[in-house]
């Protein structure tokens, strides 16, 4: 595993825009960089496709466990979370997509630093703009990514020619990019598709409706779990006709509190690091994450003797693990997951220790 310096394509902007991808630069600092890329050996591809693996299946684990047990407390779920999450584990309602984010220096096995398993971004990075970045410039090499015909073929599980809603706060362009995205995917599936914003869903009495009062039936929504179970429609979430992409058990996996459960359902395993809901019980350095944050928001890394003092918001820690620095950036990989199975990796970096939306997405290949 290397970072190695490369020359971009001359006219990178304008390809990467001809894709859709508008936001290659935010407030006139690089977002997407293709003056460097990251090398990988094979064996080590390999290395992070089994642990991604063998990762999902221990918290698919985790899920059951927490359903059978009842243990929704501990991860901040009230009753009509518990409902929602029962019902659709119980009916074994299918996942789509999840990113792990994971620290790997090509020496130690692959940590895992967090699942962000419901309403993951930097699909369209990983998928569809390093594989174009890789057929122009490195055309001999491969990568990781089978991650798009992952997505068509989880789409095609559904009847022939469903009809499918994907609702997202098209204001925001990184999830306008991913929404639309999946839009492509699921269409190519053979799917019938209707794009919507999230404030566009009505509620006829008895269904959620689209802008044309039709009944929704199937729902991709990039919207968060917890943010639905706030609004003023969550009483009506559990009526039973309104299938959900991603479903509701997937609460138990999105929010980091699901991390402490990991460490104690599977202790010392080698993908999993030391993780608690006590500071008091992890020596030495430690990171606090706050449940429900997302890109690294209210993320701290406390030093041996430091506690952060209060906050506002329940959080966990967990034990310290240092990504990889190049060229004083430090490295995290992505790697996505499509149904149950690894299907590729996206790499952040960025001067500081924590990944945040604006680190900069960098391609890899290997040979």
């Amino acid at each position: 595993m290397r970072r190695e310096s490369s020359v971009p394509r001359g006219d990178w902007r304008q390809r990467l825009e001809s894709l859709g991808f508008g936001f290659h630069t935010i407030d006139g600092q690089p977002y997407w960089r293709e003056d460097v890329h990251y090398v990988y050996e094979a064996d080590e591809v390999d290395e992070i496709e089994a642990a991604t693996n063998e990762l999902h299946a221990l918290c698919l684990e985790a899920v059951d466990r927490v359903v059978r047990t009842g243990r929704y407390a501990e991860l901040g779920l009230d009753d009509r979370a518990a409902t929602l999450i029962e019902r659709s584990w119980w009916d074994r309602e299918p996942a789509l997509y999840g990113r792990m984010d994971l620290s790997y220096d090509g020496n130690s096995p692959p940590h895992l630093l967090e699942y962000n398993a419901d309403t993951p971004t930097a699909l369209f990075e990983a998928s569809v703009a390093q594989w174009y970045w890789l057929e122009d410039v490195a055309g001999d090499a491969d990568q990781f990514n089978s991650i798009h015909e992952a997505l068509v073929e989880r789409w095609g599980a559904l009847p022939k020619a469903s009809h499918v809603h994907f609702a997202a706060c098209y204001d925001s362009a990184e999830d306008a990019l991913t929404c639309d995205y999946l839009i492509d995917t699921c269409m190519q599936a053979g799917h019938r598709t209707t794009a919507l914003d999230i404030e566009q869903i009505g509620w006829s009495g008895t269904d959620f409706i689209d802008l044309d009062n039709a009944p929704i039936e199937r729902l991709f929504k990039l919207y968060p779990w917890e943010w639905m179970l706030a609004e003023p429609f969550a009483e009506h979430l559990p009526q039973r006709r309104l299938r959900w992409f991603e479903p509701a058990w997937k609460m138990v996996l999105s929010n980091k509190a699901i991390l402490p459960l990991l460490w104690e359902y599977f202790p010392r395993h080698p993908n999993l690091l030391p993780a608690s809901r006590r500071r008091a019980d992890i020596e030495g350095t430690v990171v606090r994450k706050p449940y429900w944050g997302r890109e690294g928001a209210g993320v701290v890394v406390l030093g041996r003797d430091e506690t952060g003092g209060p906050t506002d918001e329940p959080c966990i820690y967990q034990a310290f693990a240092p990504l990889p620095v190049f060229d004083g950036r430090h490295a995290l990989v992505g790697s996505w997951v499509v149904g149950d199975c690894a299907v590729g990796m996206g790499m952040r970096e960025d001067v500081d220790a924590i990944t945040r939306n604006t680190s900069c997405f960098v391609p890899h290949l290997f040979r």
